[in-house]
């Protein structure tokens, strides 16, 4: 989809159209994996017919057959050559002790790492002296991220031409991500909590009369001793810096992760420009002790509440990750809470307004956190992969002309978005590719599944297709669930 900097504002909403998915394979709508397994199988019939003809064509028919079973046999809408990776992976990770992590508590972690599972173990923390911020450095993908939290007001509220305005508005905030091609990714996290009811704390504190009263120290008491109530939405936006694209920019700053750090403030101060002419209310970049709270309520939800009532608990990254994880094919177990994961495969094919994710953000009685990765392609690099397909779309086309295939509607509409952003990028938009995943938490396991069962029923009336991430839950989880900007 294409991020536009002008768009005319009116008092009506304007709908707006996804690209569709890439379903079209590398010949003749067969996969590249398809494409091998397919030739492995034409090359034993043709060398059994030309060494000894039909003996060897029998002996040689467990290839042939395995070879066609594996390119055209589909498993849950997918070729079942395309699940071999995953298998494979997940054998080798369970016969390695890979699904389970436990902490070792008598051997503490090296000073900068983060207490996490998995490949985000290799994470390290810095504070940057200046704003102190704190900034999650992953030396493997060499990317530097940043956390802020912003606050805006309820969408679906609006009035038409105020929606219309603010969508255009954030429009510009992601044309402002793809100018610099320093972005590695932008992360979008809206995640739900239970209210721990600081709310009527903070409102006594200011409001009320502590005149040591019967009915002042009652109430007071009271407030004091109130529990978790409702739920409440939290927003945060997360820039991760791609250190080999700004490389020349890092070294001109000094080099390091402090000359890393200064090049990534001044991407935050354009993000916080861009989110405040957007309207959005950034409230501050994240220190250490509030992403460490983030994390630990992500993998304890039980103690989410407390963490919020009692501001001094949980500020430590060194212990914020989880003490036990038990990955299995479907989903995940942490420490209080089994979490599952979906990604939100088909994006909506027709006309939607903007707020068709209402169902889905909006949905009570449901722990889950919405995740939307963006990340930004420079002109050229997009501008290549456009060409690229437009090749691709015609000589395919061409082949199937030959041969006299029918024209397949879905290919028609691919190659016209293809058009499509071509015009975009002509016209001077940037280009972005989005991943959006919904991981949903539960303390049962049959409370899990009926919340994603209620998760799959909103995406459909949001015009969306989700699917369950299986044999990949656990770095689903970080990337769907963590402001890490994570990807899968």
């Amino acid at each position: 989809m294409t991020t536009k900097n002008e768009r005319t504002v009116s008092s009506e909403l304007t709908p707006v159209k996804f690209s569709r998915l890439t379903r079209r394979g590398v010949l003749l709508g067969l996969s590249l994996s398809q494409l091998i397994t397919l030739a492995t199988g034409v090359l034993s019939i043709v060398g059994a017919l030309y060494a000894g003809g039909g003996i060897l064509l029998a002996y040689t028919a467990p290839v042939w057959v395995l070879a066609a079973a594996l390119t055209w046999t589909p498993i849950a809408e997918r070729p079942a050559i395309e699940w071999l990776p995953v298998a494979f992976w997940w054998l080798w990770r369970s016969t390695g002790g890979q699904l389970l992590y436990r902490r070792r508590v008598v051997t503490p972690r090296p000073v900068g790492t983060l207490a996490l599972p998995g490949d985000t173990a290799r994470l390290r923390e810095y504070t940057d002296p200046e704003t102190g911020a704190g900034m999650i450095h992953d030396p493997h993908q060499r990317t530097l991220t940043v956390v802020c939290e912003v606050s805006h007001p309820a969408f679906v509220l609006l009035d038409p031409g105020e929606q219309e305005r603010r969508v255009t508005s954030w429009g510009r905030v992601l044309a402002t991500v793809c100018r610099s091609g320093r972005i590695a990714t932008l992360q979008v996290l809206e995640r739900t909590l239970p209210d721990s009811g600081t709310g009527l704390a903070e409102w006594w504190a200011s409001h009320g009369i502590s005149d040591d009263s019967w009915a002042a120290t009652t109430y007071a008491e009271l407030i004091d001793r109130a529990g978790p109530a409702g739920e409440r939405h939290a927003s945060t936006l997360s820039l991760s810096l791609d250190m080999k694209n700004a490389a020349r920019q890092i070294r001109t700053a000094g080099g390091g992760i402090r000359g890393t750090a200064a090049v990534l403030r001044q991407e935050m101060s354009t993000l916080t420009s861009a989110l405040r002419s957007a309207d959005l209310t950034p409230s501050g970049w994240l220190t250490p002790g509030q992403i460490a709270v983030i994390l630990r309520s992500a993998y304890d939800p039980a103690i989410a509440a407390t963490l919020e009532r009692h501001g001094e608990l949980g500020q430590n990254l060194a212990t914020a990750g989880p003490v036990a994880v038990n990955e299995s094919w479907t989903r995940l177990r942490t420490d209080s809470a089994h979490h599952a994961v979906l990604w939100i495969s088909e994006w909506p094919r027709s006309m939607v307004y903007p707020g068709f994710l209402s169902p889905v953000l909006l949905s009570t009685g449901v722990q889950r956190a919405f995740t939307l990765l963006c990340t930004p392609m420079r002109s050229d690099q997009a501008a290549r992969d456009i060409r690229k397909k437009k090749v691709e779309h015609i000589s395919d086309q061409a082949q199937r002309a030959k041969i006299g295939q029918i024209e397949d509607a879905a290919l028609t509409a691919e190659y016209h978005d293809v058009l499509q952003q071509e015009a975009d990028l002509t016209a001077g938009h940037g280009v972005l590719r989005y991943t959006g995943l919904i991981s949903v938490t539960a303390p049962t396991i049959d409370e899990l599944e009926a919340a994603v069962a209620a998760i799959e029923q909103a995406a459909i009336q949001a015009s969306c297709e989700t699917r369950l991430l299986v044999g990949q839950q656990a770095a689903a989880f970080t990337a769907a669930a963590l402001p890490l900007c994570r990807r899968i």
